[in-house]
């Protein structure tokens, strides 16, 4: 037996114990201060306005304020960035769609952060659909059946707007103009918020979007023709899903919570019991559905890990088949 083995096992067995130790006293201790909630989208956007619904009965819990910090920009990547080169100490969270991780490592010949290798995955919080919006001047149409007929034989070419190059609504786009036969110009903007002004001024004729549209579509600026997903949606249970018309289409999304990689466990652990107890409030699930955000979307470690790796392959197969590259 090689002499330092024991010595080594001895100090291995010093070090772990040390380590529970000190991560148990961590788990107590933790938070001190307010908490970093960085998102990718300017103010209006999708992942700012579910933030903002999350972050104070996140914040109550944890017994520290949650400081919201809008970094839009490269679909994401700026505010992924942002979190993987914070301290992983659990004061700076990363609020992000599924495109961050799923569709842009796919769509980026180079990127300042892998998503997947630099974030350490901590819940998913909402399920959700698109929703396809028009501005009703530009579309004169009623519903889904009548925009396919328009679409394929318009007065003039249509625009439509997305939140970025890459991102779920411009791929949720392009599918719709695979699977059914349809020429449309893509303009991409920075977020949800400019995109929907961009369709309400008539700048661009449609987006898919999801609370950013919504609330227009309840005021009367918008108008809702479908839902992205195989059938409707319990959120806007009037619009049809867009599957029930063009066979084999499906685009919904979800968005989770990350952190940087090498977040003490016992940090990670307590950041998913609250996170998980706030997703659980009715309140909560009221605000989420009732703006269009998505309904509350609980998962185990074991299944976002499965769910990552599944929709990884999956819009990896749909890039490639309609030849997408960002840059």
């Amino acid at each position: 037996m090689n002499p330092f083995t024991g010595i080594r096992l001895s100090a291995l067995l010093l070090f772990c114990t040390a380590w529970a130790g000190a991560s148990g006293a961590l788990a107590q201790s933790y938070p001190s201060r307010p908490i970093q909630l960085v998102t990718g989208n300017p103010p209006g956007g999708a992942t700012d306005f579910i933030a903002r619904i999350i972050g104070p009965p996140l914040g109550a819990r944890l017994g520290q304020n949650i400081v919201i910090d809008n970094r839009p920009g490269a679909n994401g990547i700026i505010s992924a960035e942002v979190v993987a080169r914070a301290a992983p100490d659990g004061y700076t969270l990363l609020y992000a769609n599924d495109s961050l991780l799923v569709v842009n490592p796919h769509t980026y010949a180079k990127m300042s952060v892998n998503p997947i290798r630099d974030l350490e995955p901590l819940v998913t919080t909402v399920a959700n659909q698109l929703v396809l919006a028009i501005n009703p001047k530009t579309v004169p149409v009623d519903d889904f059946p009548s925009f396919l007929a328009f679409a394929r034989k318009p007065p003039a070419p249509l625009f439509y707007a997305s939140i970025g190059n890459g991102s779920h609504h411009h791929l949720a786009m392009e599918l719709l103009k695979l699977r059914a036969g349809l020429d449309l110009t893509h303009v991409p903007y920075k977020g949800g918020g400019p995109a929907s002004i961009a369709v309400i001024s008539g700048e661009n004729a449609l987006m898919f979007g999801g609370t950013s549209v919504v609330t227009h579509i309840k005021s009367g600026k918008l108008k809702g023709i479908a839902v992205s997903g195989s059938r409707g949606w319990s959120t806007m249970p009037e619009l049809p899903g867009i599957g029930e018309f063009v066979p084999g289409y499906k685009a919904s999304l979800w968005h989770g919570m990350f952190l940087p990689r090498g977040t003490p466990p016992a940090v990670i652990a307590r950041l998913r019991a609250e996170m998980n107890a706030v997703l659980a409030l009715p309140e909560v699930r009221e605000k989420l559905v009732s703006g269009g955000a998505g309904e509350p979307y609980i998962t185990t470690p074991e299944e976002f890990a499965a769910l990552l790796r599944a929709d990884y392959e999956r819009y990896g197969d749909l890039i490639r088949s309609i030849g997408f590259k960002a840059d």
